[in-house]
């Protein structure tokens, strides 16, 4: 690690090594602000030096919300948007009280996959990089128990984990949380479902019961009410949304059969210009099939879905991101700007109005000006039984959905 020293006097700004100015599209959720600085929070120089080189040059909107208050020691509940700098709203007011004269973990950071993870650890080590040591840890499930057992026998400040992993950790007595000031939630409708409540609950049984406690969710289901309601103490809520779909996003759904689905990808793949494509799928089976049946038209494609070592899953959005492949099938949803269709069946419509009242969005139907022949099963030249289109984990139809593209 590389430790930028710099003298009293100094014109500090000028010594950052700063990435190239991002010239990508940036929407209102990022760039309507009151106008504030980082300098305004009277941040350690060091801090400040990571966040402008990570490019960072005004804080978002919720980070604008978030830091001065998570500063203050306050709990909060936020509604964000992925996308707008959520990781940033805590993470540098969590790094700004991290106390390097102390060797016991003083924060941890949940969040419900091994990916995230992994993007929140390197963001954290990114703006930590000048403040002298502090030292930050991801731990996830389906990797070496054995490592992270010798790694926490060491020095570590923040801890970045999901939480049936650092769960583990705690209760085998390698991982101490009874001096942690600071837990963190990133998606938390995620965290506090009932896959994981359990969980969370247990991890916060351990922690002191002054623990500063900050929750980052796109939704609040009645899960997040509950848990505010028994551990938050008077939490500053934000609220930064009308709407869950990012601006950028057009979102639209396609009435197509079943054994409809691959052709009509096909079809949209063929037509309309996509420079990539991300279409997601509800299980590991359906990813690597339909992987298989797109490669077969002829398209480049790679998939990734939880059961993938993780290694492979790195280099695989690694790759992605790279623009060494055009498609990618998966598991979960993420993504920014540009179109998402929707391929539902006659029983998925019916839920399309729970989905939208939930995520407070609006999906349309696909607009009335695109050629019918890309999505409407009658329009389809394809006979709707041949096997060939069908690409269900067992070999029929299921009512399942494949996401945007």
């Amino acid at each position: 690690m590389q430790i930028l020293i710099i003298r009293f006097g100094d014109d500090w700004k000028k010594c950052l090594e700063l990435p190239p100015k991002d010239t990508r599209m940036r929407t209102a959720d990022v760039t309507s602000t009151k106008g504030n600085e980082f300098e305004d929070y009277c941040l350690k120089r060091e801090l400040l030096m990571g966040i402008f080189e990570m490019g960072w040059e005004k804080p978002s909107p919720v980070q604008e919300e978030s830091i001065p208050i998570a500063l203050s020691g306050r709990d909060i509940l936020a509604r964000a948007k992925n996308g707008t700098g959520k990781s940033g709203a805590y993470l540098i007011p969590l790094l700004e009280r991290i106390d390097l004269k102390k060797d016991h973990i003083q924060a941890i950071v949940m969040v419900p996959t091994r990916e995230l993870a992994l993007q929140v650890s390197q963001i954290s080590i990114q703006l930590s990089k000048h403040l002298g040591g502090v030292k930050v840890m991801a731990t996830t499930g389906g990797t070496n128990l054995r490592d992270d057992i010798m790694r926490l026998d060491e020095t570590v400040h923040v801890v970045i984990a999901t939480p049936g992993r650092i769960l583990d950790l705690i209760k085998k007595g390698v991982a101490k949380m009874d001096k942690a000031q600071l837990i963190v939630m990133d998606e938390a409708d995620k965290l506090l479902s009932q896959d994981f409540v359990v969980l969370i609950e247990d991890i916060i049984s351990f922690m002191p019961k002054d623990r500063q406690i900050l929750l980052y969710s796109a939704t609040f289901p009645i899960s997040v009410q509950k848990f505010m309601n028994k551990h938050l103490k008077k939490p500053y809520e934000i609220n930064l949304m009308e709407e869950l779909t990012l601006k950028g996003i057009t979102q639209y759904y396609a009435y197509v059969t079943e054994r409809q689905k691959v052709h009509c990808l096909n079809t949209l793949f063929s037509r309309l210009q996509i420079n990539q494509s991300i279409i997601f799928c509800n299980s590991t089976q359906r990813v690597e099939l339909l992987a298989k049946k797109i490669t077969q038209l002829g398209y480049s494609c790679f998939y990734i879905h939880a059961k993938m070592m993780q290694e492979y899953r790195n280099r695989v959005f690694h790759d992605f991101r790279n623009g060494l492949c055009r498609n990618l099938v998966c598991t979960g949803r993420f993504g920014h700007l540009g179109l998402a269709i929707n391929l539902i069946t006659s029983e998925d419509r019916y839920n399309l109005k729970n989905i939208e009242d939930q995520l407070v969005t609006d999906i349309k139907p696909i607009p009335s000006s695109i050629d019918k022949s890309l999505y409407v099963a009658e329009f389809h030249s394809v006979d709707p039984d041949d096997d060939e289109n069908d690409y269900d984990d067992h070999g029929g139809a299921k009512n399942k959905e494949l996401g945007g593209i």
